[in-house]
């Protein structure tokens, strides 16, 4: 997420998809691309085997491949590379290019560059990429930058960086319009206001404000078109922490938009907007919600970011929603998108065959988890996902809070409860095989086991954490729903 404190995000630039380009790589010949699974809330692998760092990215269609291009971090997570990476199907994905690295203009040599959407002006020939900059020790330059290229995976030509016409600028997504007007939109204004820009003939500088939002405090904004609808998706501004999700449409960019309506659930399933991308085929068009799960939220480097990838639905023509998935098919060919699964998991102890509740359905932090009769509720319903090291957070689907234990204790008999998902070690899990099937959850603080005290087949029996033991009310069974 864009950072006034430690902000940074994702989001999201659409462009059309009917027009050809001329690129330094082969694009002729290129295999027609078959439909592909793509799991959600994962990292990516290249087809080296390499992590694919492409955080806060967008993707661009050229020729018969897309193109993603995103953050890819030094340890310390100030700015390394602007990586290009190319695919036909949108699964298999083929290492380019670090088109802009560290060496590319004095000013990038300690610098944050965040969220770069790179975007093709038919008329000169170029591509142009927009990005957010800071100085890498805080966010106090909050400027817009622009790098060009000849060609898509090309070495990019830094330009400069600014503050356009006067305004602070953090998240920052590209647009071109399907009548070829380019436009840039970002958060301005220490994240307060919403600025939408229309860019210069090149795309290379800012024209005019045409749109401002004045007050909602909206970053990570992500703009697509659908039937002469305008879309604009937003985060609200928490920090690395996920929030809900926000949208506003309108039938023209300098128009009337309407009110701000939610998307997905409360924590938008942990991530948070970097582009939505128009999948164009055979069979018609589907609209993909690229967000990111960042790993700064469970204190990981940048680069252990996960990707939370989510067919976009269309209730009405000037709706939309997101619903979770365990994964999804992607037939780039065809046009389609299809999911499988919610995304969710049930957990039921093994020597009761009760499941891990939060009692009453509460959405309060400290709110016990308790075993209780497997139902339908939501407030035994999980969404397991994983973070750094291994770990995994556990996360109830009801309330958007992870599971904790109580005062990051490691004493024997400490309480199991929900609460606000953070980057504590006593919010973050081992999931142990313990055989035939059951596996244990370890608490990563402690190394001790989530238990039902004294194998309690009553309802209503508060988990607590004990040495692990073996024993089959420290087991679980995870079924997926």
């Amino acid at each position: 997420m864009s950072r006034i404190r430690t902000l940074l995000a994702g989001l999201c630039l659409a462009l059309p998809l009917s027009f050809a380009l001329l690129s330094a790589s082969p694009m002729a010949g290129a295999a027609q691309a078959a439909p592909v699974t793509v799991p959600v809330g994962a990292q990516f692998t290249d087809t080296s085997g390499n992590l694919l760092h492409a955080h806060g990215g967008g993707v661009l269609k050229a020729g018969a491949y897309y193109y993603w291009f995103g953050e890819n971090r030094n340890a310390d997570g100030t700015f390394r590379y602007v990586s290009a990476y190319r695919s036909t199907d949108l699964r298999t994905w083929e290492f380019r290019n670090h088109v802009l690295t560290q060496s590319s203009s004095p000013e990038l040599q300690v610098a944050n560059i965040e969220r770069p959407k790179v975007v093709y002006n038919a008329s000169t020939g170029q591509f142009i990429m927009w990005m957010h900059k800071e100085n890498g020790s805080d966010y106090g330059e909050a400027r817009a930058a622009v790098a060009v290229s000849g060609t898509v995976d090309g070495a990019y030509t830094y330009l400069r960086s600014f503050r356009p016409l006067g305004h602070m600028s953090r998240d920052i997504t590209a647009f071109v319009d399907t009548d070829g007007t380019g436009y840039m939109i970002s958060a301005a204004d220490e994240n307060y206001d919403l600025h939408v820009y229309r860019l210069s003939a090149d795309y290379t500088d800012v024209a005019s404000l045409v749109r401002v939002w004045d007050g909602y405090h909206r970053e990570a904004p992500a703009m697509f078109k659908r039937n002469g609808v305008y879309f604009l998706l937003t985060s609200a501004a928490t920090g690395w922490q996920p929030n809900q999700a926000q949208y506003a449409t309108a039938t023209s960019i300098t128009g009337t938009w309407s009110a701000w309506q939610n998307a997905g659930d409360s924590l938008t399933y942990g991530s948070q907007p970097a582009f939505v991308l128009p999948v164009q085929g055979t069979s018609g068009t589907s609209y993909l919600y690229l967000g990111d799960r960042w790993a700064g939220a469970w204190g990981g480097p940048v680069n252990d970011s996960r990707y939370v990838w989510l067919p976009v639905q269309f209730p009405s023509g000037t709706t939309m929603s997101l619903t979770y998935a365990r994964q999804l098919t992607i037939d780039a060919a065809a046009g389609t998108i299809t999911s499988t699964g919610t995304g969710y998991d049930r957990l039921s102890v093994r020597h009761s065959g009760k499941c891990a509740d939060v009692r009453n359905g509460s959405t309060a932090n400290l709110a016990p988890v308790i075993q209780y009769t497997c139902g339908s509720g939501a407030n035994q319903q999980w969404r397991i996902q994983s973070v750094s090291g291994g770990y995994v957070q556990i996360v109830a689907r009801h309330s958007g809070r992870c599971l904790d234990v109580n005062g990051v204790s490691t004493a024997d008999g400490a309480a199991l409860q929900q609460y606000a998902c953070g980057s504590g070690a006593n919010q973050q899990w081992t999931l142990q095989d313990a055989g035939g099937g059951y596996l244990r959850l370890v608490a990563r603080h402690s190394g001790k086991c989530a238990d039902l005290p004294s194998s309690s087949q009553a309802e209503d029996v508060q988990f607590k954490q004990y040495p692990c033991n073996g024993g089959q009310n420290q087991q679980f069974t995870r079924t997926s729903l």
